[in-house]
């Protein structure tokens, strides 16, 4: 089988390897759909992601979706040709967790992320045209729901996460600063948790455009000079850029709540931080998901749609230049899917 292996800082390649054979307790899936994400970029230029660095060949993709091609001896509840997308995190080693984390599985310290090198050996993610996976991350996709949008349950699931940190939204003023493609969905799941106005900031017009149409009333458009609206109940920080805070606190009512979203970097950086203290503002972090991909699919299941979001589509052998246009901030790209299915066309 083809599968999208990055082996160090530039080097992507498309690898042939054996077509795994489940374990008792795996599925094999048929992979149709993989949604490219910021870490998948970082891998593939800088041979790492936040602190997790390259040690070996690694498969890139943790948005991913497709079809039960086999069952393991073991697995009961799932059947062959069923659509599926998969919970990519799996918590190892037995470490319990305190008190105060009881059930925040996503805080757990020693994970295995598709796609991801924090550990060694890597786990390897779902770029490729077939993955084993156990039976126990793979969740079904509802009636109605194609395996694209499946390959967008688990961002969608790191939007309702953010969402579900915050306070109840139901009638409240939200912001969403970053509408970059997890951004937008956040605007998606504030509208779907019940937000009354939600409105939606970035430098790019192209991103605005689609944080409107996935349920944003308002943008502000940072590159010509607008400003950020005030007294702001809730304020999700969605670029990850440290030059923003202090905007975005800024524009967080007093006594209100920020939630961090965007990954902030692990070195030093400036920020204007002091109303933080002098609003008295709550900010809290929000990390991955825990099993909000399941909410995701129910909120896919309900009409929530997701296509806006998605920008390009490519056959797994352009996964190079895929994953150069996810990220060139002058593609006006917002998410670049992979056809992982390359017996399948591609489809407009």
């Amino acid at each position: 089988m083809k599968a999208v292996v990055v082996h160090g800082a530039g080097d992507l390649r498309i690898d042939e390897r054996p077509r795994p054979e489940p374990a008792p307790d795996e599925v094999l899936l048929a992979m149709e759909w993989g949604g490219i994400c910021g870490s998948d970029v970082s891998y593939w230029r800088k041979g790492a992601s936040g602190t997790a660095a390259l040690a070996h060949p690694l498969v890139l993709g943790h948005e991913v979706a497709g079809r039960i091609a086999a069952l393991g001896a073991e697995v009961t509840g799932l059947s062959e040709g069923q659509p599926v997308t998969v919970h990519p995190a799996r918590p190892v080693g037995g470490d319990l967790l305190p008190e105060r984390l009881a059930g925040r599985t996503n805080l757990h310290p020693r994970v295995r992320y598709f796609g991801s090198a924090a550990l060694t050996p890597h786990t390897d993610g779902g770029f490729s045209e077939f993955r084993a996976v156990p039976a126990a991350q793979i969740r079904p996709l509802p009636d109605g729901v194609d395996t694209e949008s499946g390959a967008l349950a688990e961002p969608l699931a790191v939007a309702l996460h953010a969402v579900g940190r915050a306070p109840e939204l139901r009638g409240r003023t939200v912001l969403v600063n970053g509408a970059g493609p997890i951004g937008s969905l956040v605007v998606a799941a504030a509208r779907y948790r019940g937000a009354h106005t939600v409105v939606a900031s970035d430098l790019s017009a192209s991103s605005l455009s689609v944080a409107r149409r996935m349920g944003a009333d308002s943008v502000v458009d940072v590159s010509l000079g607008q400003e950020l609206p005030q007294d702001v109940d809730v304020v999700f920080e969605a670029s990850g850029a440290p030059a923003a805070l202090g905007a975005a606190l800024r524009a967080t009512a007093r006594g209100g709540t920020l939630v961090q979203v965007g990954n902030l970097p692990g070195t030093a950086a400036p920020s204007v931080l002091g109303d933080l203290v002098t609003r008295e503002i709550t900010w809290i972090g929000s990390y991955r998901f825990v099993d909000e991909i399941d909410d995701a699919l129910v909120a896919l299941r309900d009409g929530l749609d997701v296509s806006p979001v998605i920008s390009h589509r490519f056959p797994l052998d352009q996964a190079e230049q895929a994953l150069a246009v996810a990220a060139d901030p002058g593609s006006a790209s917002s998410k670049v899917m992979l056809r992982l299915a390359t017996e399948t066309p591609l489809h407009a």
